[in-house]
């Protein structure tokens, strides 16, 4: 389960743009806190703070613990906007949890016991489809990652989410299909191969009609 984080806020007394503006010019980022049925709080919070959560590499996995001057409201980070030159944080979202709360995250894959897999042994490779998972999950029990043992996989397999026995307390957000995760396919070169093959076929098949119909009329 992803550790809990905390970061430290202050109340935002002015909004609009021009205000935001003078926060990111003090070293802050400006942010709200909204759900569980209440006022939105808009809310700053250090950039140098924010930045080191952020470098976690699961920030927006994990519940954070916002102090507003010693009042602590759990909440998940649900948006964080970038500035699309600097990489900048300007604004972030966060999502007030209630008590017992079900979340919807998107968790990491993690494909595990590769070498105990004949078709990855025999020069396969793994395709991912998917390499995060819509989930909703406990807000207590968010997991770091998913993982997923590839043991006994051959060319050709695939792995489905029916196949995946997830943490207690998390289940997939996609109910209405059974949906591929990865599977192994054939590597590059062996593909080739068999369509060079298939090709000398045809080929082979072709000349073969043409001498026949080239004795055909020989004898007429």
């Amino acid at each position: 389960m992803s550790d809990q984080l905390s970061i430290a806020a202050e109340p935002r007394e002015r909004a609009g743009k021009g205000a935001s503006r003078a926060l990111r010019r003090e070293g802050r980022v400006p942010a709200v806190i909204y759900g569980d049925k209440k006022e939105a709080q808009a809310i700053h919070v250090e950039a140098r703070a924010l930045n080191k959560l952020l470098g976690t590499g699961h920030f927006m996995n994990s519940l954070v613990e916002v102090d507003v001057n010693g009042v602590k409201t759990r909440t998940l980070p649900k948006d964080v906007a970038f500035d699309p030159v600097t990489d900048r944080p300007l604004h972030v979202d966060f999502f007030r949890l209630a008590k017992g709360a079900k979340v919807q995250v998107n968790i990491p894959v993690v494909f595990i016991n590769e070498e105990a897999s004949p078709g990855l042994k025999r020069g396969g490779v793994m395709n991912v489809v998917r390499h995060e998972l819509d989930l909703m999950c406990d807000a207590d029990h968010i997991p770091d990652q998913i993982e997923i043992d590839v043991t006994g996989l051959e060319i050709g397999d695939s792995i489905h989410i029916s196949h995946i026995t997830l943490p207690e307390g998390s289940e997939s957000a996609i109910t209405d299909r059974d949906f591929t995760i990865a599977g192994v396919t054939a590597p590059s070169a062996l593909k080739s191969s068999d369509d060079a093959s298939e090709d000398g076929d045809v080929e082979e098949t072709e000349v073969t009609e043409q001498n026949a119909d080239t004795v055909e009329g020989e004898d007429s």
